[in-house]
């Protein structure tokens, strides 16, 4: 994206330790960065380097925007994880938030994050790619690991890798999980993790495989798929050693800490 940046930088801030690095980042390159969070797991992270941390739930689109508003934001990032089961919990819809959602004809992901782009782009705010701040977490080409898939496995990979990509292409999610050229979990609403909990499962915790893309034509401001320490632990607790990552387009949390941890549990880790 060829923008030029401004000084005061906003983060609506979901689950997860992402948002936490982009603004270390960006508060490290001189940025003054504003949050308003969405989840309470990392609000404490945040207050570190962010000069502000708002607390709403993810349907108070009026008090948001009047923040925003008040705070002379004109560029915003979203970074974290907003499942539809966190919308659930957390459910308070003012006035706007209901008539957004009475205004759309479906409620899947890419539907939802577009209405909401048109709306602060009314109020004259410019959503960022969400990898601006955080570049030098993008994987890149290659094996991460000590250990590297054999033919079966790179079999799968391939499989899991067109099966992804059909699924993205439907907005259902980016993930599947594979075992000897079978599909056993495709991702939906419930996110990646419990995704491969089911494929675990129905693999008999005896070894599969876990492939993450991005959709067709991705939208770079929001939704580009992520993996941390979190999805390889649940990995090793239902049976799944290698986990294929589409190279360029996926961020990956404290990538040397994946490593080692994968290392150390004979869990495969590549980019393709």
């Amino acid at each position: 994206m060829d923008i030029t940046l401004e000084h005061k930088q906003c983060l609506i801030a979901g689950n997860g330790i992402l948002p936490v690095e982009m603004a270390k980042n960006a508060k490290k390159n001189g940025f003054e960065v504003v949050a308003i969070s969405l989840s309470s797991d990392n609000h404490k992270e945040l207050a570190k380097y962010c000069s502000k941390v708002y607390s709403f739930a993810p349907g108070q689109v009026d008090s948001i925007e009047k923040t925003l508003v008040d705070e002379g934001i004109k560029q915003l990032t979203f970074l974290g994880k907003v499942s539809k089961t966190m919308l659930l919990k957390r459910l308070k819809l003012e006035p706007k938030a209901i008539q957004l959602l009475k205004e759309m004809k479906k409620l899947n992901d890419d539907a939802i994050m577009l209405k909401i782009v048109e709306e602060m782009e009314k109020i004259g705010i410019t959503i960022l790619e969400q990898t601006i701040f955080i570049k030098s977490l993008m994987v890149q080409k290659g094996n991460l690991t000590k250990l590297t898939p054999d033919e079966k496995q790179l079999a799968d990979i391939e499989y899991g890798y067109k099966t992804a990509k059909q699924m993205g292409q439907l907005d259902i999610g980016q993930s599947v999980v594979m075992k000897d050229r079978m599909i056993l979990a495709v991702e939906a609403i419930e996110g990646t993790d419990k995704c491969i909990k089911r494929g675990g499962k129905l693999a008999r915790k005896k070894g599969c495989v876990v492939v993450k893309v991005a959709k067709p034509n991705q939208d770079k401001r929001f939704d580009i798929p992520a993996v941390g320490i979190t999805t390889l632990k649940t990995m090793k607790k239902y049976g799944a050693n290698v986990l294929a990552l589409e190279s360029g387009e996926t961020i990956t949390v404290e990538q040397s800490k994946m490593i080692e941890y994968a290392n150390a549990h004979n869990i495969i880790i590549m980019a393709f």
